[in-house]
């Protein structure tokens, strides 16, 4: 299982190389070759990874988490952590956790479901001190499915057997998810900051503008699904102010995380050019030749717009899954406009008269309430048996293990989404079990799918119905 994983890890450390960096770097005479100027720069910055040796060793491979984290992580929380059943560490946390124990700051790059989440809470438990009354750890999600489950295993871990209530303080988690400030945590806040807070970006900068909470005492910042994050325009501004303003580099540990980073040399470079991490960062890329697990089968049909509900219904019937997510893109403002009904609605509806199976049907789209969105998930994970209509909201964050079938009603709007959209199944590790990626398009769809494969490097089965 290990050799599938082939893991990278890429050192940057440009302040022990100026000297050399500095000829390499001599600006040209010429305007015209500026351009290409930059990109020498670039290439030149990255390339230093081959060229210095760097101070931490990641190749030794750990047979068990408490192996790996011992000396580093409290007791109590390794404990924890093995009663709900993290023994064995994933490929990447063998890779990643020695750069984050070294104090580095680091970007975790690795496939959906592979441990990601964990490296970065242990790394916070090994640093903070419960002792202390403030904000010394800030993760920051994208949405706040994610943020729920984060904080579900972050205040799992912080939990003490009762042989240890009585000692010490435990570590608190504050989660911060409801897109305002409550009165509930500006009282809190006041009166005992929390170690820990999850937050959604919005959430975290109202709090810090309105000077309610103070990151004096950061230690670790993370940064979850940092793609998708840097992608949109509405968070883009508050995040570099988050990393530039609000904190600083030369007093924190930084940790971006994704199972998606498109032109990731590129990325570190502008991390460490912006100064949003330190010099020596880490980029740690498990598995670079497969994007996704291996236990994906990926299928496509294809049929015209009108037999799509059929199409499903009988793949539904065909497959019997015991657990799936069916995918429908978001609603467009025209269609908005003109008062249509959006198609997740249109499909429940279908699915509610059409299909005679035994699984729950649920829908989960960011017009719900969010209270709503969480009852509904937390449901799921209870019952294990479920099939949930879902637009993009449930393609980051949303953590079922149990699924074995996805369901593209609509191709994704780009390989990234697919990755994404895919990553929902497949998510328990060291698993052999097979799951299922199925897309239902069009045949002029078909070039979209194709180039998916080569920017995933996945292959795709077409299934073909009789008549």
């Amino acid at each position: 299982m290990a050799s599938s994983f082939a893991a990278h890890t890429h050192p940057l450390s440009w302040t022990s190389s100026m000297k050399l960096l500095s000829h390499s770097f001599a600006p040209p005479n010429r305007k015209s070759s500026l351009l290409s100027y930059r990109r020498n720069r670039m290439s030149n910055c990255l390339s230093l990874s081959a060229s210095v040796n760097s101070t931490v060793e990641t190749n030794n491979i750990c047979s068990t988490l408490l192996e790996l984290c011992e000396g580093h992580v409290p007791d109590h929380v390794l404990q924890r952590a093995e009663e709900v059943g993290y023994i064995v560490p994933t490929p990447v946390q063998n890779e990643a956790l020695p750069v984050l124990f070294s104090g580095r700051d680091c970007v975790i790059h690795a496939q959906t479901g592979s441990g990601k989440t964990l490296a970065y809470l242990l790394l916070i438990f090994s640093v903070v001190n419960p002792q202390r009354s403030s904000v010394q750890a800030v993760i920051v999600v994208p949405t706040r499915e994610l943020g729920m489950q984060v904080t579900k295993v972050a205040r799992t871990l912080a939990a003490k057997s009762l042989q240890l209530e009585n000692e010490q303080k435990s570590c608190t988690v504050m989660a911060l998810l409801d897109g305002g400030t409550l009165r509930r945590h500006k009282s809190w806040l006041k009166v005992e900051p929390p170690v820990i807070v999850i937050a959604t970006l919005r959430s975290l900068c109202q709090m810090l503008d309105k000077h309610i909470l103070k990151l004096d005492a950061l230690r670790v910042l993370v940064i979850d699904e940092v793609d998708f994050m840097f992608n949109s325009s509405k968070e883009v501004s508050s995040l570099k102010k988050l990393l530039t303003i609000h904190s600083s580099i030369n007093s924190r540990q930084t940790v971006f995380a994704s199972a998606s980073i498109p032109q990731h040399r590129r990325f570190v470079y502008d991390c460490i050019q912006q100064k949003w991490t330190k010099a020596n960062v880490v980029h740690v890329h498990v598995n670079p030749i497969e994007p996704m697990p291996l236990c994906l089968h990926h299928r496509y049909v294809i049929c015209g717009n009108r037999e799509k509900y059929s199409t499903l219904l009988q793949l539904l019937q065909s497959d019997s899954p015991l657990s799936a997510i069916i995918f429908v893109g978001e609603q467009s403002e025209k269609s908005k406009k003109a008062g249509n009904a959006p198609s997740t609605t249109l499909l429940i509806e279908f699915l509610r008269t059409s299909y005679g199976g035994c699984l729950e049907l649920v829908l989960l789209e960011e017009d719900i309430n969010f209270n709503q969105r969480a009852t509904s998930i937390t449901d799921l994970k209870q019952s294990g048996d479920y099939l949930l209509v879902a637009t993009d909201i449930a393609g980051r964050g949303v953590d079922l293990p149990e699924t074995t079938h996805i369901y593209n009603f609509d191709i994704p709007k780009d390989a990234i989404n697919y990755l994404h959209r895919a990553g929902r199944t497949g998510r328990k590790p060291f698993s052999d079990s097979k799951c299922y990626v199925t897309s239902i398009i069009s045949a002029e769809e078909r070039f979209v799918l194709q180039r998916f494969e080569n920017e995933l490097k996945f292959h795709c089965e077409e299934l073909l119905f009789s008549e």
